[in-house]
């Protein structure tokens, strides 16, 4: 057996896991995204309406455009909070048991469910929570703030809590593998420690920042359960939209959405490769 078939034969299992649980359930919801419903039903046909109903209803559009909106704040915040915190790990802290231990620190909210984590905001950021009681009780407020629980700011600070975590990971592990070698000779040469943090730290940690992003992106942009619970149902998602489509058997307009929305998070995905190639982080 040839060398060139022996190495076909060990990539053929992933091939068939991958084709199995990925491709074809990818083509399955393209093809029903053509087909045709009533109310109580779907079936096969080749239609052109869901996705016109998609890219032009100004509902939809605002919807989506209001999930941009929440996953450029978030990931924006996350970039801020997850460069922070990695910076700290790996150039403050010079123990190597110190930064295991307060990088297990940082896990220590994902050690419960999502919605256990959304809920514990609510006491909180409720009108008699615990942030508006320290408020007034410092004189900083005179009345309960209502945009604190139930509103944008609500979930977007919910995806903070939720995702802040995937940044961190990559933009750490970038870090932790820069030759501080390269940081002492910069130092060394009259930088300061601005210029060493914007033209060698910052370069070089680009593909974790990349990575980053790519699973912050991808996490907001199809999440529809945090949208729901902190807006209390005064804001929508293109999940939420997609959620309600199947409970209500829309499948066929389901499964459009699903492909626009594929192709927006491909799309953006595509826009970050451009700046960094990540495969030489991986």
């Amino acid at each position: 057996m040839t060398a060139q078939r022996l190495s076909w034969l060990l990539v053929l299992p992933l091939t068939l896991v991958l084709a199995l649980f990925l491709v074809l359930p990818l083509l399955t919801i393209v093809v029903v995204s053509f087909w045709d419903y009533n109310e109580w039903s779907f079936f096969p046909a080749f239609i052109l309406g869901n996705y016109e109903y998609v890219l032009t209803s100004n509902v939809t559009w605002a919807t989506y455009l209001k999930t941009l909106k929440f996953t450029l704040l978030t990931w924006g915040f996350c970039t801020v909070i997850g460069f922070t915190v990695a910076y700290f790990l790996a150039f403050h802290v010079r123990s190597l048991t110190w930064q295991i231990a307060l990088f297990m620190l940082c896990t220590i909210p994902f050690w419960t469910s999502n919605i256990i984590r959304m809920i514990s905001w609510i006491p909180f950021l409720g009108r008699n929570g615990i942030a508006n009681s320290m408020l007034l009780d410092m004189g900083v407020i005179d009345a309960p703030l209502e945009w604190l629980l139930f509103s944008d700011f609500a979930v977007v600070l919910a995806f903070i809590h939720l995702y802040a975590l995937f940044m961190v990971v990559p933009i750490f592990n970038t870090m932790m593998r820069i030759d501080k070698s390269l940081i002492e000779a910069a130092r060394d040469g009259g930088a300061s420690g601005f210029q060493v943090l914007t033209n060698v730290i910052l370069p070089l940690t680009k593909p974790g920042v990349m990575i980053g992003s790519i699973f912050v992106v991808t996490l907001v942009m199809g999440d529809f359960i945090t949208v729901r619970f902190m807006s209390g149902g005064q804001s929508a998602s293109v999940g939420r939209i997609i959620s309600n489509e199947i409970a209500l058997l829309q499948y066929p307009a389901a499964a459009a959405n699903a492909v626009v929305l594929l192709a927006a998070v491909i799309l953006m995905i595509a826009i970050m490769l451009r700046f960094v190639d990540i495969r030489k982080e991986l």
